[in-house]
């Protein structure tokens, strides 16, 4: 009788084979390889699609888990999912697209970039600030209407160690691919838990005070590190474009094919840092509690858990349930919540009578939302 290797992979005939479609199978290139999530631009739970401008006071995140950052004023570029809807690289339909709204000059410590933070439970296994430190690969396509050297950076939570990394861009207003390897940090301090493992940083604009030596391990003091000396400033362009899709982070010296996940999957992974629960009809409740007074209720939910404690926050015609009327709500009081579920209190205008039953509900359209945030 014939055996089979523990981990062996067996082919259609019922043998071992060393490879799969030209890869060899191996813990690293299986599923769960790709560190980044919604790295093909797909959720955009936030926006569905709307422009959002950066702003320094608020720093947004844009599509999901991609924020846009600027250490100072607001407007000097926009993020938009599918900017200037371009075609999109061969096996993608998303991208997220940045267009420079002005000609911005500058300053010595000014930055401005596309950040991605990882959970560092995500990267644990990395080893990152030990003598066991992994190498990994950052991959993706990239377009621009601008060419030369440009840069991306990946750091600690901190921002105190980082490796300011440079690709080139050959063409303009064309798709190309892009890998990066980078032997993995044995100093520093890199989180393992549920803060910010590794921050990953996109340039789009940096003084030479945040700058650093490319394409080396440096220690930095915030912000500095988050681009590479002399790259490209896309923000000094005004009309200048960035787009950018397929971007995936995994151990290893080579890149492997990007990793593709149902959607389904890649909402749930977004839903650990954001939920956005919008109308899909009239009156689509969220919750269901009782009435304190008559212009207060206490509501319980659960949801899918989350990467810490949420918090919530409404837009839009919100109102309370009743059995003779539906109050409008005017604010959120205290909030009671764990990782997956809790209550809140909710003020509302007058009506019904304490102790009734109610429903914290979405009254009237889909641009009406209740959201919970647990973001890095």
């Amino acid at each position: 009788m014939s055996t089979i290797a523990v981990n062996a992979i067996t082919d259609a005939s019922g043998g071992n084979t060393a490879s799969i479609n030209g890869a060899t199978p191996t813990n690293d290139n299986l599923m769960g390889r790709n560190r980044v999530i919604n790295g093909a631009m797909e959720i955009d739970q936030r926006n569905a699609g709307a422009s959002v401008n950066c702003n320094s006071a608020t720093n947004p995140y844009t599509l999901d888990r991609w924020r846009a950052v600027a250490s100072t004023g607001s407007g000097q570029y926009s993020v938009q999912q599918n900017a200037g809807s371009v075609t999109s690289p061969a096996g993608f339909t998303n991208y997220l697209g940045v267009t420079s709204l002005a000609a911005t000059s500058v300053g010595t410590n000014d930055y401005f970039n596309i950040r991605y933070p990882i959970e560092g439970l995500n990267v644990a296994d990395l080893g990152w600030g030990t003598a066991n430190a992994k190498t990994v690969t950052l991959s993706f396509w990239v377009r621009s209407s601008l060419t030369g050297t440009f840069s991306v950076s990946l750091m600690n939570g901190a921002n105190t160690r980082g490796y300011p990394a440079t690709y080139t861009i050959s063409s303009a207003n064309t798709w190309e691919y892009k890998t990066i390897t980078i032997a993995g940090d044995t100093t520093g301090t890199w989180l393992t838990n549920n803060n910010t493992g590794i921050d990953i940083f996109f340039n789009l604009g940096a003084g030479s005070s945040v700058s650093g030596t490319a394409n080396s391990w440096g220690t930095f003091t915030f912000p500095a590190g988050r681009a590479a000396t002399s790259s490209v400033q896309v923000v000094g362009t005004n009309g200048a474009t960035f787009y950018i899709t397929g971007v995936q982070l995994e151990t290893g010296s080579v890149a492997t094919s990007f990793e593709r996940r149902s959607y389904g999957q890649e909402l749930a992974l977004c839903q650990r840092y954001y939920q956005k629960y919008t109308g899909v009809s009239n009156y689509s409740a969220f919750g269901c509690g009782r009435q304190k007074t008559t212009t207060s209720s206490r509501i319980a939910a659960t949801y899918p858990t989350m990467r810490a404690v949420p918090t919530m926050s409404y837009s839009g015609v919100i109102a309370m349930d009743m059995p003779s009327s539906a109050p409008l709500v005017t604010s959120l009081g205290n909030q009671y919540f764990s990782l997956s579920s809790g209550f809140i209190d909710v003020n509302h205008a007058s009506g019904g009578a304490v102790g009734y039953g109610v429903f914290f509900q979405i009254q009237t359209s889909s641009s009406d939302f209740i959201a919970l945030a647990a973001e890095l």
